[in-house]
């Protein structure tokens, strides 16, 4: 991890500072203003708060499957992550709702299953921290956040499921609808990508750090049982 870690902190670094130019230089919408530009963050962290879940569940998989102490490694790094670019997506999507929808808040379906999001993130993080034993505490974070996928597939068709006053998805998949013009796509890719290498930066500093710790809490260990052996 540590060979690959710098990679994505430059890379990172880099695109944020392009895609910061290219959302400053790109116009303001015709219907939205100059309120666009909130979500070159939002969508971007709101995608990676999705993606962040997904790689923290397939890590959860992988211990309870295999008991690889580096997939819970992963899935403890991931959770924090996660959370942070969650309630970033919540935070400026709070903002850029004030005044294209009048208000901050609003309990539709797509906000309230990011916030569910949200919670499930936190309970993860708190559950993990309430356990004497390590191993009881990653087995029951994984069976949780595998519980808690379900939360996904509502946050991402939830706009089509229910009539909600978040706009219908701008990416239409198979469909082939990109609902964005193309001066304001450029740079939302830009900065769907730099999020990416950011997130994947950030798990990757997480899990080292996780990693050392659990290293030092063994050593400690160890040293304890010698002195009551002495």
């Amino acid at each position: 991890m540590k060979k690959i870690q710098r990679p994505l902190g430059i890379g990172a670094l880099v695109l944020l500072m392009i895609g910061m130019y290219l959302v400053i230089q790109a116009p303001a919408d015709f219907q939205q203003g100059n309120s666009v530009r909130i979500l070159f963050i939002h969508v971007p962290s709101a995608k990676m708060a999705l993606l962040t879940y997904i790689v923290l569940t397939i890590s959860s998989i992988m211990f309870l499957w295999k008991r690889n102490e580096t997939a819970d490694i992963i899935a403890d790094a991931a959770a924090p992550v996660g959370a942070a670019f969650t309630a970033v997506t919540l935070a400026t999507g709070s903002i850029w709702g004030k005044p294209m929808w009048g208000t901050w808040w609003a309990w539709d379906a797509r906000l309230t299953s990011m916030l569910v999001l949200l919670i499930i993130y936190m309970g993860l993080m708190a559950l993990r921290n309430a356990m004497d034993d390590p191993q009881k505490g990653a087995r029951a974070t994984a069976v949780l956040a595998i519980i808690g996928a379900v939360d996904l597939p509502i946050i991402h068709f939830s706009v089509t499921w229910w009539r909600t006053l978040h706009q219908p998805p701008s990416f239409q998949g198979s469909k082939g609808g990109i609902h964005i013009a193309g001066p304001l796509l450029t740079p939302l890719l830009v900065m769907a990508v730099a999020f990416i290498l950011l997130g994947a930066y950030l798990v990757t500093l997480k899990s080292r750090e996780v990693a050392a710790q659990r290293d030092l809490a063994a050593k400690d260990a160890d040293a304890a049982m010698e002195e009551l052996h002495d």
